[in-house]
């Protein structure tokens, strides 16, 4: 250490103008930090570094990697991906001439790792196949196809009435505790035996609750075609701001490989708010709700990533966005279901009646649609949203306790049952040919005899007849 400053010395004294002009070319591959609070470093020198680009601090005989965020005319102002505690004034920072990047390839099947690559599952070292920016131009309009081809949930009222097909951005929205996660791990698990690659991102949740999911997959015999990123609530906003980044790259490389991909995000307004910590403490402007002007762009040139490439596999997306009160008019919400193809609306009101997926019929809407649809059940699908849409219009009245005529109480009566119906418990995918049987059954009259509260039963009894 005392060396380079011996080195520093020579050069200023050295010199006709002050030393600037030297210090100048010195500290072009070279930085020193000159502040550090809260995870943002403040680095003199650097002058050629790129905005997204790694640096490493030198701490000791440890190397902290962080990235680069702002470039200030006196300055450059970086972000600690990992431990900021041991990092001090005066100490110096290197260019790694590369842009953040993460590890992929097959190796990462089946483990759990962080937005680095770093895995935390203790199966031992990583073998992988490459090495990918977390951040790209997504795909171009030519090189992308229609999304046609259905990607099945194992969801009655989802794959019947919110179709999602492969290269589509579909949203899941809902207020906290209303089975969002519930609803991709079904999808998820309903990928088993199908060349479908999955890819969980876990941004600012618990351990404990990454745990549990990886324990689900484990259980279910999903982990072989599983990767599970995750930037847990302890860990600093910088990891949690690039995971999805880096979980879409993980899955761009099999999408090139020609598989289909996909990849959850779980939760994207956690991620927003992280962003905007970093933000606020990189001086940005604030703008709405304390957002920086960018957010918007934050998770568009991620989601726009998601494509049906024409010559090539595709890269489906699931985004989730929690609500407060079920107010969808927010800011992250607006935006988020301004990028996607659709969303998947669950109803605390639902859940607590007890009908799960709490998924709202009259709020979802897939804008892909019957494009990505099997025939048979598009057929059925039709008559399914007509009775149920007809059955919300006179549901009320029932509550009332006004006195129904026939048809009106036949219509109430065959609502009811579709309702039950849709009902499924969690972790419990049904293929198309069984949904496509059910259905068929319960809109043709077949359920007309028997009680709402036995039409579960029936289901499991005509299935397994």
């Amino acid at each position: 250490m005392g060396c380079v400053w011996y080195v520093f010395f020579f050069i200023y004294n050295n010199t006709d103008n002050g030393g600037e002009l030297n210090l100048h070319e010195f500290f072009q591959d070279l930085g020193l930090v000159i502040s550090i609070s809260d995870g943002i470093v403040g680095i003199y020198g650097l002058d050629n570094v790129a905005n997204g680009e790694v640096i490493e601090f030198l701490v000791g005989s440890k190397v902290i990697v962080g990235m680069v965020l702002n470039l200030e005319p006196s300055k450059v102002s970086a972000v600690v991906l990992g431990d900021d505690a041991e990092i001090k004034p005066g100490q110096f920072v290197l260019r790694k001439f590369d842009l953040m990047g993460v590890p992929t390839g097959e190796g990462l099947l089946g483990r759990v790792v962080d937005p680095l690559g770093n895995t935390l599952d203790m199966a031992g070292p990583l073998v992988s196949k490459g090495y990918a920016f977390v951040e790209k131009v997504a795909p171009s309009i030519i090189s992308r196809s229609s999304v046609n081809t259905p990607l099945e949930t194992g969801l009655k009222v989802v794959d019947s009435m919110v179709p999602i097909g492969h290269g589509q951005r579909e949203l899941i929205i809902g207020d906290m505790k209303t089975g969002k996660t519930a609803v991709a791990l079904d999808t998820i698990i309903n990928q088993k035996g199908t060349d479908t690659i999955c890819i969980y991102v876990a941004i600012g949740q618990k351990r404990s609750s990454v745990a549990r999911i990886k324990k689900i997959l484990t259980e279910k015999n999903c982990m072989n075609y599983t990767i599970i990123v995750f930037a847990t609530a302890s860990d600093s906003a910088a990891l949690q701001f690039i995971a999805p980044y880096s979980g879409c790259s993980i899955g761009e490389y099999f999408m090139h490989k020609g598989l289909r991909v996909l990849c959850v995000y779980d939760d994207l307004s956690k991620h927003a708010v992280a962003y905007r910590q970093l933000s606020l403490l990189l001086r940005r402007p604030p703008g709405r709700e304390g957002y920086p002007g960018d957010v918007f762009f934050l998770h568009s040139r991620l989601l726009e990533r998601s494509a049906n490439l024409a010559n090539s596999g595709s890269l489906t997306a699931l985004p989730i966005i929690e609500t407060i009160q079920g107010d969808v008019s927010a800011y992250i919400p607006t935006n988020v279901i301004s990028i996607t193809d659709g969303q998947i609306f669950l109803e605390t009101e639902l859940f607590s009646r007890g009908i799960r997926p709490a998924v709202s019929p009259g709020l979802s809407v897939s804008r892909v649609g019957s494009a990505a649809q099997s025939k048979s059940i598009r057929r059925l699908a039709g008559n399914l949203k007509l009775e149920l849409a007809q059955f919300r219009e006179v549901e009320d009245f029932t509550k009332l306790g006004f006195a129904l005529d026939d048809a009106t109480k036949r219509l109430v009566d065959r609502g009811t049952k579709l309702t039950k119906a849709l009902v499924q418990n969690r972790f419990s995918p049904i293929s198309v040919p069984d949904q496509i049987l059910f259905l068929y059954a319960v809109l043709n009259g077949f359920l007309d005899g028997i009680s709402a509260d036995l039409v579960q039963r029936f289901e499991f009894e005509l299935l397994d007849f």
